[in-house]
């Protein structure tokens, strides 16, 4: 249980669990007006805008969430080409902002969301365990049938209750920006197959600028995992270069659910 890499794969998947129980956050990160207390983070234009569902079910808002033993991404409030966004500043770190949801699966929609990258990550590769960083990922955490799980994704999930006092998830679908693979590929994880990875982007071509998605949830994670979803309960974004050593800096737009309108009787 002491391997270094299966470890950090349990606490990244506890992570993103999205549950409420997460690491006190690094206030020194921030400019005190902008800490990443929950309190002040969902006070920001950009969690202001974005819609997903968390006030409706009752659950907490927006909290930034911490790795142990891994040096912390900075997220701010920002204003950025005439956007209000998060702005995520990444040296070496690795952390998220997420929001626990509840989404049933009848009731699952799209995603919406945006992002700008300056840059790509020099020698990131998604599909390898050593140097799988990306400057942007849009992270969903779904519910299912635990009885499925292979041995060794029980052991992991196990472990990351152990560590974290919550369970890994059933399935986690990441949209994510890869350096070479082609749009609409699928990365399995490399530490665990529960986490799957969509390119939705790829390559240099639209750096520095901002792009605009709108994703059906529903397809992408069946086009992932080969089965139907379980209910959506976690959303998160998250900017990450731990694995690689390296400092790249990206922006997210205001994240947006929106699930099937109910039938009319």
């Amino acid at each position: 249980m002491s391997n270094p890499a299966i470890v950090r794969s349990a606490l990244l998947m506890a992570a993103i669990v999205l549950a409420g129980c997460a690491s006190a956050p690094d206030k020194a990160d921030l400019p005190p007006e902008q800490g990443v207390a929950s309190a002040a983070l969902d006070k920001t234009p950009w969690a202001l805008q974005s819609q997903t569902g968390a006030a409706q079910s009752g659950a907490a808002g927006w909290t930034h969430w911490t790795l142990p033993g891994k040096t912390t991404t900075q997220f701010r409030a920002a204003r950025h080409q005439g956007r209000d966004a998060l702005a995520a500043i990444s040296q070496a770190s690795a952390s998220m902002v997420r929001s626990k949801v509840r989404v049933a699966p009848e009731d699952l929609g799209r995603v919406r969301f945006s992002w700008n990258v300056p840059e790509l990550i020099a020698g990131a590769d998604l599909g390898t365990r050593d140097v799988a960083d990306s400057p942007v990922r849009i992270v969903l955490a779904f519910e299912g049938d635990r009885s499925k799980l292979s041995a060794r994704n029980a052991m992991l999930s196990e472990l990351a209750r152990a560590l974290t006092g919550e369970e890994m998830p059933y399935a986690t679908l990441m949209y994510v920006w890869c350096n070479h693979r082609a749009p609409g590929s699928v990365i399995v994880g490399p530490r665990t197959d529960r986490i799957r990875k969509l390119v939705v982007e790829s390559g240099s071509g639209n750096l520095k600028r901002w792009l605009d998605y709108e994703r059906d949830v529903r397809a992408d994670f069946i086009k992932a995992f080969g089965e139907a979803p379980g209910a959506l309960v976690g959303i998160a974004v998250m900017t990450d270069t731990d694995n690689t050593a390296s400092a790249t800096r990206a922006w997210y737009g205001p994240v947006r659910l929106e699930r099937i309108a109910a039938a009319a009787p």
